[in-house]
């Protein structure tokens, strides 16, 4: 059996994927790729790689999409990454450790992810203290079937593991709102399947919260004009997420 795969669904990501592949590709005994038919350029810079097994699965949610990545993986270790992530050398150190010298204590480790917006770090508004699972043997769990913000479940320990995945997250203002559009239909969509309800209370008093909790309670407002940013454009997402229940549930 391999030892390590890194694992990533993509969709789009010629402004990423190069980057990603080449800070990967040599702790990796294979990598493996799950596309939902990009229109870019991705697929063939992935087919540059001697690594990458590239496939391409219609998007049917994140969870469901993960987890039929999962059952491609080879490797007895899964490093389950974004294209927009890159995991830095300490990390890189501590993942060959556990994955080749089988010195691991736990089956799942968190990973702490620093935010990048903008070429800056976020450290506060909820933003900053980030950990994920991230590195796991491959029977040691599955994701929700959630379409969106799936979560990885497991019965297994979990353990911390040190270093930092670097997330590039969005490459500008355009880029952000779009991703914004998408996600607050995708969650509203899990709502309803849910069964969530809402209010004119929750709509406009929702993102007012929101707001509240990032830039004051959390001290999004330490990291200035970027977590000014970042605590409107939230409360943005929770007033469409909202909003976007309401009409479906009017529909």
């Amino acid at each position: 059996m391999m030892n390590l795969t890194v694992a990533s669904i993509v969709y789009n990501e010629n402004s990423n994927i190069k980057r990603f592949l080449n800070a990967v590709h040599h702790i990796a005994d294979e990598v493996i790729i799950v596309d939902s038919f990009s229109t870019d350029n991705t697929k063939e810079i992935c087919l540059g790689y001697s690594k990458v097994k590239f496939y391409e699965k219609k998007f049917e949610g994140y969870g469901s999409q993960k987890n039929y990545t999962l059952d491609l993986c080879s490797g007895k270790w899964i490093l389950f990454l974004d294209a927009d992530e890159i995991p830095d050398q300490e990390l890189i150190n501590q993942i060959f450790e556990i994955t080749q010298k089988n010195s691991s204590k736990h089956d799942v480790y968190k990973i702490k992810l620093d935010n990048i917006l903008f070429g800056s770090s976020i450290r506060y508004g909820g933003w900053g203290n980030v950990y994920r699972e991230r590195l796991f043997k491959k029977e040691a769990g599955k994701y929700s079937d959630d379409i969106v913000h799936e979560k990885f479940l497991t019965n297994k320990d979990i353990g911390t593991i040190s270093g930092k995945i670097s997330h590039y997250t969005y490459k500008n203002i355009h880029h952000h709102i779009e991703k914004i559009n998408l996600y607050s239909q995708m969650m509203a969509e899990k709502m309803l399947i849910d069964g969530k309800r809402i209010s004119l209370f929750k709509i406009v008093m929702g993102p007012v919260f929101t707001f509240i909790k990032t830039y004051f309670i959390r001290h999004g407002w330490i990291d200035g004009m970027v977590g000014y940013y970042c605590s409107v454009t939230l409360s943005y997402y929770t007033f469409l997420k909202y909003l976007k229940l309401y009409e479906k549930l009017k529909n």
